[in-house]
């Protein structure tokens, strides 16, 4: 019998289901355990091949026909935002984001749930329950942060803190190379901030702060309108066949 390593990482492959992006396509993914010293090493590795993060399992698409999961991350010395891009941030200007520990709260579960009962109801996540919205916050072990937006208030200058109701979240994990945007969500009732956006826009701007390179956004998937928006935030790098290929427009 021969003994694995918890250092040492095995990766295992999911049978068939619906796919949640393409109707009639079915989708696998394989996928491995992100624990021990090395997670966030291991983490950086995955992430530069097309792997995301979900607590402690690193994943990404396996499947048999379809090649349309696509990972996208946005070089941040090379982007400017565009007039609609400078629309967003205008309209947000009365927006601070304030970095915390990757610890889930009941204003934070509030806002969530809807999120997702506004715009995503008929998903896969509609059914998690508090405790199911913690495990996905606190479970990681790498640097995971989360990125909290309220409106400024009197002593957000001296503070550095916004004030009054959470009106968007983040949850973020830092990488040797950029930002990974593991998941976001924001109030469903402002439609007209173009909060995913800002809040994308948002984290360019803190990489450029930070040193890093990149802001990953996930998997980008032509022809899903869930996916559209991350196509708008050009220049951007794709992971295609021949490695990460950088796309103008």
């Amino acid at each position: 019998m021969t003994s694995h390593s918890r250092e040492t990482p095995q990766f295992f492959l999911t049978a068939p289901s619906p796919c949640p992006y393409l109707p009639g396509q079915e989708e696998r993914k394989v996928f491995t355990h992100l624990v021990g010293r090395r997670a966030g090493e291991l983490n950086d590795i995955l992430t530069h091949g097309g792997f995301r993060r979900s607590q402690t399992i690193a994943y990404r698409p396996a499947c048999e026909t379809c090649r349309a999961c696509v990972s996208v991350r946005v070089p941040v010395d090379g982007f400017e935002p565009s007039r609609s891009f400078k629309r967003i941030l205008k309209a947000n200007a009365d927006l601070v984001g304030t970095v915390g520990v990757n610890q889930a709260t009941s204003d934070q579960y509030s806002l969530f749930r809807r999120y997702l009962d506004s715009r995503h109801a008929d998903g896969g996540m509609i059914d998690m329950t508090v405790l199911d919205y913690a495990m996905m916050v606190e479970d990681s072990h790498i640097e995971t942060r989360v990125v909290e937006y309220r409106r400024r208030g009197p002593d957000t200058f001296i503070n550095g803190r916004g004030a009054g109701p959470l009106i968007a979240v983040c949850l973020t994990d830092v990488l040797a190379d950029g930002l990974s945007m593991v998941y976001s969500f924001y109030d469903p009732d402002m439609a007209d901030r173009s909060l995913g956006s800002f809040v994308i826009l948002d984290h360019i701007a803190r990489a450029r702060q930070m040193g890093l390179p990149y802001v990953y956004l996930g998997y980008w998937v032509e022809g899903s309108r869930k996916m559209a928006y991350k196509a708008r935030f050009m220049p951007q790098e794709r992971l295609l066949s021949q490695g990460w290929v950088r796309v103008e427009e």
